[in-house]
């Protein structure tokens, strides 16, 4: 996203208001204009490009009237302008008529302009045009909200590169884990059945294996069922039930890490269910989705899926699976080193000179994933460079210094720390061909807007490994690129891996929501909202879907929650034309007025 486009479009936000709401009154519409019509009525960005066509007829009114006609074609925004030139125009009797086809290399100022006819005619040419019609305000660009690692001034910084692991410690990839205990109608007695035991000794199982935790949700869940009361607490005492089960078997953390919730009066859970549930078409399916996501309350949504043919089948099948409590945990292995390995260390990064090191690779490692300040990381993987022929310290040194890129906001260091770690990385693949060094590569040429040679470094990293961990992470990030290069549906199956990261799961959505699959975009948006509250990007999702739908009302509640979390977001909602019917309610200018007022 052009931070400096927002930037210039949020000052002339009055001016853009004014423009979008009263083009009318600015640019008056004449009859020789009013057949101009654009196809598709809105512009999109698609493949790199803008395509579309201006098709229309020019009446003749006398034989003098019009004289000398031309017609010309513009996109302009507040600062640049680009001339498509004049349109053919064919005479018949009663009217000139044109049609021309435009494939256009998109540039990031094109988002917030105008697509401009303007009419000439009369005895003297003139530079002045007698008429001008406004075709289109603005260029769609949902495919460019794929996240890819970029930095936004006021978002959290995304965690970018892939140390090469020890094997004893994954610093980077975060393993989930997810434990589904199941009640009785309406109980929260726990019944250590077979499928119940099963899931506790997964469940410490995962914990030994992965001893640091990140997160720990307990997420009480109730079926519709009447069985199931009128309340909520139903729901909050399985995941207190739970919660004292795994105290008693000595699983305790920090409250911190604990998210101890429930979920009632809510079709999210049912939705996850519907979508894997294979006794029913997908016909029959869009009919549940059709009601799940029309923005009725509850009980009236519970009134319209009973009307579904069939229901009582999927009901009796799936509901019992929702008197639960989920547990959610990620987590991540911690190890280290001992204090004599540690005064080792000491010793040997203080020594300039000679090769002092008792150590042997695979502590030196160790050391420095276990080190949380990247100066230390750099220190470590820079005396492993002279100590090891490895590519493991040169891809971690280069990974080190994407991150430090990451931090800075000087354009002239950023660009000089993604060239300093791609020749590291260049260095690691003389080494080894090594599927992390390749993944860092494709992210640095993101960065620097190469992206097919992005892709192909993605694809050969994938090509090198079977590795799950890995491939979650450098498919999601070679599914954002399908993304922005048009390929929806092949960029679903890259995101075929259970996500916990708010990013990953709005890729997903975007990637459903692209190839018009409401229903699961919608419901991967709700996953990443879920996963980071505070992430506005799956409220925008959220929004998308609703004005879509025509849920005005649906729209505006997620466009007023994502606006809240981002500037940037903020910015693209303003001129985003897939709100422009929006635009015509006082409701939508009220939401940024409010927003406008708090900063």
């Amino acid at each position: 996203m052009n931070t400096g486009l927002f930037t210039k479009i949020f000052l002339l936000f009055p001016f853009l208001i004014f423009i979008w709401s009263e083009v009318s009154i600015i640019v008056p519409e004449s009859d020789f204009l009013e057949d101009a019509k654009v196809s598709p009525a809105k512009l999109e960005f698609f493949r790199d490009s803008i395509r579309f066509s201006v098709k229309g007829t020019i009446p003749i009114e006398s034989a003098i009237n019009p004289r000398n006609p031309q017609l010309k074609i513009s996109i302009k925004s507040s600062d640049q302008m680009l001339d498509l030139g004049e349109v053919e125009l064919r005479k018949t009797v009663s009217h000139y008529e044109y049609e021309k086809g435009y494939n256009l290399p998109y540039s990031p100022w094109m988002e917030g302009a105008f697509l401009e006819a303007q009419f000439f005619h009369g005895k003297k040419k003139s530079d002045v045009p007698n008429e001008i019609k406004i075709l289109a305000k603005g260029v769609i660009t949902t495919p460019l909200l794929a996240k890819v690692g970029v930095v936004n001034a006021d978002e959290p910084i995304p965690q970018v590169g892939l140390y090469i692991p020890t094997g004893i410690i994954t610093e980077n990839i975060l393993t989930a884990g997810e434990f589904l205990f199941r009640f009785d109608p309406g109980s929260s007695s726990l019944k250590l059945n077979g499928a119940n035991q099963k899931s506790l000794t997964e469940l410490k199982t995962f914990i030994t294996e992965n001893p640091s935790i990140v997160s720990f949700k307990i997420t009480g869940i109730q079926s519709p069922e009447v069985s199931e009361g009128k309340s909520s607490k139903l729901g909050m005492d399985r995941s207190v039930v739970i919660q004292k089960r795994l105290k008693a078997d000595g699983i305790v953390f920090r409250d911190s890490l604990m998210d101890i919730k429930s979920r009632w009066n809510d079709w999210f859970d049912f939705r996850l269910l519907l979508r894997d549930y294979e006794k029913i078409s997908t016909q029959r399916k869009d009919q549940y989705y059709s009601i799940l996501l029309n923005g009725t309350d509850y009980p009236t949504q519970s009134q319209q899926l009973k009307k579904i043919p069939g229901f009582d089948q999927v009901s009796r099948e799936l509901f019992p699976k929702l008197r639960a409590t989920k547990v959610e945990i990620l987590a991540k292995p911690v190890s280290g080193l001992d204090q004599e390995q540690s005064a080792s260390l000491k010793e040997a990064l203080r020594q300039k000179e000679g090769n002092y090191n008792t150590l042997d690779q695979l502590d030196w490692a160790i050391a420095g994933e276990t080190s949380p300040r990247l100066e230390d990381k750099a220190e470590i993987y820079s005396k492993m460079t002279e100590l090891f022929r490895s590519a493991l310290p040169y891809n971690n040194l280069a990974v080190v210094k994407m991150r430090q890129a990451q931090r800075t906001l000087e354009d002239s260091v950023k660009s000089r720390l993604w060239i300093d770690a791609y020749r590291l990385l260049e260095q690691a693949l003389k080494i080894e061909t090594n599927p992390y060094v390749l993944h860092n590569q494709g992210q640095i040429l993101i960065f620097q807007g190469k992206t097919w040679e992005a892709y192909t470094k993605l694809s050969a990293a994938s090509g090198l490994t079977r590795n799950p961990e890995f491939l979650k992470y450098n498919e999601s990030l070679r599914g954002a690129l399908d993304i922005m290069r048009g390929d929806y549906k092949l960029a679903i199956l890259r995101f075929d891996y259970l996500f916990s990261e708010p990013g990953n799961l709005f890729n997903k959505g975007l990637a459903y929501f692209l190839a018009k699959d409401y229903a699961n975009a919608s419901l991967s948006f709700e996953e990443s909202v879920m996963a980071g509250r505070n992430y506005g990007y799956g409220y925008y999702g959220l929004a998308l879907v609703a004005a879509l739908s025509g849920q005005d009302e649906v729209a505006l509640i997620q466009l007023q929650k994502a606006i809240e979390s981002s500037e940037q977001i903020y910015q693209k909602a303003l001129i985003d034309p897939v709100f422009e019917e929006l635009r015509q309610k006082k409701d939508f200018f009220e939401i940024f007025k409010s927003k406008g007022q708090e900063n």
